[in-house]
């Protein structure tokens, strides 16, 4: 699915000297190189203020215990994306209310949003799933009509750039009140280990947030807030900082893949390819196609007979997971979520794909789907 020892060997004497560089230097913690990367993607976001932290979970829940919401208050969520999403809610004892999705872009409906609005709700989180935005302009509408707080889980879209009807660009996870993202190696920009960060314009809740992900800490020893302790160690830093220099170029070369994929798939009675939604570039996390004729389970044990790689991203809607039954009163199935977790598929997709590699993919899902 992701070929990370390819891109690897491309800029390994890069990643080698820094690393040395971070082993000779014996600063594993903290030091000049997370101070370096946090700066440099401050300047690609034009966002004020990055909070480097230890992965993408720890992210979003550093986030929620920033925003000082109490134990029951309601936190919209997509019903279709990775559990991260809910579970810190839940962990913090929040309430994750779950709405459907858009059936094209596979993110949040803001008409769904909009109804699953109560007095207990505080919190919107929309995920720019699969690499491209959600509608963050009706979204952050709805929030200010609402007064909520809006956390983007931008763990998947890094690099995209989402336009306003105004003309005005700005890149995912820059836009609400605060945005996450998760560096776990397949990311578009990931790490080799586990890392991530929080993103903000504001001062107030970036002194807070950095102050959470370090044990409360406004200087040492000095516990103003009950934290947690969640770091982004130096090797990792010095990795991303030599990865975001090649992030755009990165985000080019998956777009290009995703082209030839579309180019050989378009038309096809029974599959639909991936949508590009009109306020949002797509940086293609993944290629995801949906698999209309009820065949998409065997298609996948075709492939995986044939030794090639494909994955489902997600078999279940959030509301099926055991996980989740506690906090929700009763179970109304979601149409579009029903219909996605029983028709997508996702396809190899990395920055080293080659027509001559995806075709060997695409031939053998043409010759089951015909």
């Amino acid at each position: 699915m992701v070929d990370l020892a390819t891109q690897y060997q491309k800029i390994k004497s890069e990643v080698d000297t820094a690393v040395i560089s971070v082993m000779e230097s014996t600063s594993f913690i903290g030091g000049e190189k997370v101070k370096s990367f946090r700066e440099n993607l401050e300047r690609y976001l034009q966002v004020k203020h990055v909070i480097p932290c230890a992965n993408g979970t720890d992210a979003l829940q550093i986030a929620f215990m920033a925003l000082g919401l109490e134990p029951g208050d309601e936190v919209i969520v997509p019903a279709f994306t990775y559990v991260a999403t809910a579970e810190v809610i839940a962990l913090l004892r929040l309430r994750p209310v779950m709405v459907d999705v858009d059936p094209n872009d596979f993110n949040i409906d803001t008409s769904a949003l909009r109804e699953a609005i109560t007095p207990r709700t505080k919190a919107i989180v929309p995920v720019h799933l699969f690499g491209q935005c959600a509608n963050m302009e009706e979204i952050m509408r709805i929030a200010e009509e609402y007064n909520l707080f809006v956390v983007e889980d931008n763990a998947q879209a890094i690099g995209s750039d989402y336009y306003f009807s105004d003309g005005r660009k700005q890149k995912a996870g820059t836009i609400g009140h605060i945005g996450c993202t998760s560096f776990f190696p397949s990311k578009n920009l990931g790490c080799y280990g586990d890392g991530g960060a929080i993103f903000t314009n504001d001062d107030d809740l970036a002194s807070k947030l950095t102050m959470i992900a370090n044990h409360g800490q406004s200087k040492q020893y000095y516990h103003d807030l009950v934290g947690v302790n969640s770091r982004l160690d130096a090797i990792q830093a010095a990795i991303l900082d030599i990865k975001l220099n090649h992030l755009d170029e990165y985000a080019a070369a998956r777009r290009r893949a995703a082209d030839y994929y579309d180019s050989r798939f378009s038309g096809h009675p029974h599959i639909l390819i991936p949508a590009r939604n009109n306020y949002s570039t797509h940086v293609f996390h993944q290629y995801t196609l949906r698999i209309t004729n009820g065949k998409r389970d065997a298609l996948k044990e075709f492939l995986s007979f044939n030794q090639l790689p494909c994955a489902i991203y997600y078999p279940l809607p959030l509301y099926e997971q055991k996980a989740f039954r506690s906090f929700i009163d009763e179970v109304r199935p979601l149409p579009v979520t029903e219909i996605l977790c029983k028709e997508v598929i996702s396809l190899p997709m990395h920055t080293e794909l080659d027509p001559s590699r995806q075709d060997v993919v695409i031939d053998k899902v043409l010759e089951f789907l015909n």
